[in-house]
């Protein structure tokens, strides 16, 4: 079966070279645009199986994956970009991207980067490899015990919210990477407060390290 495409990048150049890889690769290119709001109504209209998204086109590649990944979770969202940048990296991530692609990579191999996606793999270009092992390993962003008697008392979004700030993040931080207000954040963070009957946020997050 082929692999539906919808692409977005706003290099005309590049969305060329792209759609030619792809075609050549076996992949069907349904609909092309420029922008984070084009790429998320064409998703919408066409309903592909992958939706391959620049991470720095006009509106944000990385808002326009998280708006595809809540409104249809059954098209694959990857991100095909020139930034090997951490932050981009982990905030395609935490939107909802099942791939993260370097412009750079053979493009013989990008369709089958993309059926690896559909048969559930993710798809990471080998360079960034390390630096994911590192986010998980480096002692500065040690995250929180998921296991830890307190973290049983949180609900999904505010553990996220937690894990965000246990690696340094600012309020405004965390709204920036779960594309909610500043506002909406600080109301979780009451809440858990009062949930784990502390009056900080640093005694919150020593209780879900276990420290």
């Amino acid at each position: 079966m082929t692999t539906r495409v919808v692409m977005a990048d706003d290099h005309a150049r590049m969305r060329a070279t792209v759609r030619q890889a792809l075609e050549d690769g076996g992949c069907e290119v349904v609909a092309e645009g420029a922008t984070a709001a084009e790429a998320v109504a064409l998703s919408i209209e066409h309903e592909p199986d992958v939706a391959l998204l620049d991470i720095h086109m006009p509106g944000g590649g990385i808002r326009a994956a998280a708006e595809i990944y809540r409104a249809l979770p059954e098209v694959a969202v990857v991100m095909l970009t020139q930034s090997v940048d951490e932050d981009d990296l982990f905030d395609a991530l935490r939107a909802g991207a099942s791939g993260y692609l370097l412009k750079d990579a053979d493009p013989a191999t990008l369709c089958d980067s993309l059926r690896s996606v559909l048969a559930g793999d993710g798809a990471l270009s080998p360079r960034l490899v390390a630096r994911v092992l590192d986010e998980f390993r480096a002692p500065s962003k040690r995250r929180l015990g998921r296991k830890s008697p307190a973290a049983g008392r949180l609900s999904a979004r505010e553990w996220e919210v937690m894990q965000l700030l246990g690696q340094g993040l600012t309020t405004e931080d965390v709204a920036s990477r779960l594309f909610l207000s500043p506002t909406t954040i600080r109301v979780h963070i009451s809440t858990v407060l009062k949930k784990l009957r502390v009056t900080d946020r640093e005694s919150a997050l020593r209780l879900l390290r276990g420290d």
